[in-house]
C-alpha cells in the first residue's frame, strides 16, 4: 500500500472554500477511483490544508493517479479547487504502528 501525506498552502482568504470544494467534488472521485482518505484537516494559522490518501491494488500509484487526473469528470471540474492552492508538498509515509 502507498500512502501520501499532502500539505496544501492554500491561497489567503481561500481555505474554507478550498475545504468545502475538495470535501464536495474531490473527496468522492478519489473514492470512486478506489483511494482511501484516511482523514483531512485544516490549520487556519498557515493556510494549510493537510490529508493522508492511500492506494492499495493491482495499479501502481503513478497509473491510478494518472487515471483519476485523465478522467472526463476530473477534467470538467469546474471550478477546480486546485486554483486555490499556492504550494503543495506530498511525502510517501509509512506507518510505524
Amino acid at each position: 500500500m502507498t500512502t501520501q501525506l499532502r500539505v496544501y498552502t492554500i491561497n489567503r482568504g481561500s481555505l474554507h472554500l478550498f475545504a468545502k470544494e475538495w470535501k464536495e467534488k474531490v473527496l468522492p472521485l478519489r473514492i470512486e477511483y478506489g483511494f482511501q482518505i484516511h482523514s483531512a484537516w485544516t490549520i487556519e494559522k498557515t493556510n494549510q490544508f493537510i490529508w493522508l490518501i492511500s492506494w492499495e491494488g493491482q495499479e501502481s500509484w503513478d497509473a491510478r493517479e494518472n487515471a483519476y487526473y485523465s478522467s472526463s469528470i476530473r477534467i470538467a471540474m469546474e471550478p477546480d479547487p486546485a486554483r486555490l492552492i499556492a504550494r503543495q508538498e506530498k511525502f510517501d509515509v509509512e506507518n510505524v504502528l
